[in-house]
């Protein structure tokens, strides 16, 4: 393990940290808020001397860089600016409990959206934007904008080995030759949607501070929202306009790149956006049918599907509507759309419709050759053979998923709320979707769970949104051997 070469990467994540908390920190002086003003202040000024220290240590280190290192820089890249990250809350004296600073932040970073306040609106504006922004960093990837904008990080031959470990899905590749034109063109790309939303929710009158956090939330699929009751105080119209952009962001990058590369028919043939959209317009129909009479007309029972479905399968967690007290039929579509969630290489969190492809495929190649022994069955997508490795890589994620998944449910069960309230709790933080049902509804936060059960749903945000390895890396004794 090449400790000081990670270190070398830590230190510049932990610097475009501070830097991002200048914004909010500006707000707070605006807002003549000197307690969160001094709180970002005392954060950024903690994060600098930190930063400033292991820079200085590990600035001669030798350029060696492997898949391990670039495992462990991801996982405790996001742990140290999720611990810096929570400071703001704590030191401002709004979220005091460092437990429950640290839940916010990291569902926050982990574009999650479960939240432990009862009270969203008594947070001042300072403290609404970081935590909305958290979301927009962590959509793309805070290492994938380090690998964007800081060039010292584009050298070595490294940036692969960050981005496949930040990336969500089955498999990562570059857009272009060079890895920082990949990640610049993805930055571009999520910026450029990011400010379309912004402005499609100012023209629906959406104050900007509201479109500003509410296009963070929706960009990064994260659904913290800044007002009690979510989005069900919007008009139709912006209510619609999230739904749309929940479902854009949703979609793997790659394709918004084929299209601007005007590869249309790559793009009509490519397996995992057909089986997003089939499943999507077919959850919305199957539960508009179910729910008919609960919303006193047609086009109101279809929004607020459309919304619900865009919402859960993106894992983004924005609500309408209490899903809670729909019928059991469309509960346990929302409980299938929890684990399946979006396009691998979008924002979105979940299992990917990539992987339950390939799954699927993998299924079906597997009872051929017990009908035929003697027959080479090979798995395609989207017209390509897939590598044996990545077919294995998706059977050992899979089971990965279930051993974390049924261990954190236990664990949680702990603190005694019922079967429903605390397998969806686990099902919702490890698919980075924000509620759940029962205790952890749409209408209801995480703040009764005790400390144990919030330290494995905080660990369950981090895997499910680093996609489990890079987690799983820090606590194998390979990893931190010096061979």
């Amino acid at each position: 393990m090449n400790y000081k070469m990670v270190g070398q990467i830590i230190a510049p994540i932990m610097a475009v940290e501070a830097v991002f908390m200048l914004p909010p920190f500006v707000i707070s002086l605006f807002d003549r808020d000197s307690r969160t003003a001094v709180a970002f202040l005392l954060t950024i000024a903690i994060i600098m001397a930190v930063a400033a220290v292991l820079w200085l240590w590990c600035r001669k280190a030798q350029k060696l860089f492997q898949a391990r290192e670039g495992l462990v820089c991801v996982a405790l890249g996001w742990i140290v600016v999720s611990l810096f990250g929570c400071l703001p809350f704590i030191f401002s004296g709004q979220i005091p409990n460092f437990i429950d600073a640290l839940f916010e932040i990291v569902s926050g970073f982990s574009t999650t959206g479960a939240s432990i306040l009862q009270d969203v609106e008594s947070l001042s504006r300072g403290i609404l934007y970081w935590r909305s922004f958290s979301h927009w960093l962590g959509g793309m990837g805070i290492l994938v904008f380090v690998l964007a904008v800081l060039p010292a990080t584009g050298r070595g031959g490294y940036g692969m080995h960050l981005l496949r470990a930040e990336s969500p899905g089955p498999e990562v590749g570059k857009l272009v030759p060079r890895m920082k034109q990949t990640a610049m063109i993805l930055y571009l790309l999520y910026i450029l949607f990011t400010l379309l939303n912004f402005l499609f929710l100012l023209f629906g009158r959406m104050p900007w501070f509201e479109s500003i956090c509410t296009a963070f939330g929706t960009a990064g699929t994260g659904g913290f929202s800044i007002k009690n009751n979510g989005m069900a105080g919007y008009s139709p119209y912006l209510q619609n306009v999230t739904t749309i952009f929940m479902i854009l962001f949703g979609v793997n990058f790659n394709i918004y790149y084929m299209l601007m590369l005007r590869h249309f028919r790559s793009v009509l043939k490519n397996e995992e956006l057909r089986l997003y959209i089939i499943v999507i317009v077919c959850s919305i129909l199957f539960i508009t049918l179910n729910i008919r009479g609960y919303y006193a007309s047609l086009a109101e029972t279809v929004r607020h599907a459309a919304f619900q479905v865009s919402s859960v399968i993106t894992t983004t967690g924005f609500a309408t509507t209490n899903f809670d007290q729909w019928p059991s039929f469309s509960k346990t579509v929302m409980l299938f759309l929890m684990f399946i969630g979006a396009c691998a290489g979008s924002t979105g969190g979940g299992f990917k419709c990539g992987r339950l492809l390939l799954l699927l495929k993998t299924l079906r190649r597997n009872i051929r050759k017990v009908l035929h022994p003697q027959m080479v069955q090979v798995v395609r997508a989207n017209g390509q053979v897939i590598d044996e490795k990545i077919l294995d890589g998706t059977s050992s994620y899979l089971a990965a998923y279930v051993i974390i998944f049924i261990f954190s449910f236990i664990l949680v069960s702990l603190d005694g709320f019922s079967i429903t309230s605390n397998f969806s709790a686990v099902l919702a933080c490890l698919n980075n979707i924000g509620p759940g049902l029962e205790a952890v509804g749409p209408t209801q936060n995480y703040a009764s769970f005790g400390v144990i059960s919030k330290l494995v749903l905080i660990a369950n945000m981090l895997i499910g949104r680093l996609e489990i390895f890079p987690i799983l890396a820090l606590f194998s004794r390979s990893t931190w051997s010096h061979r």
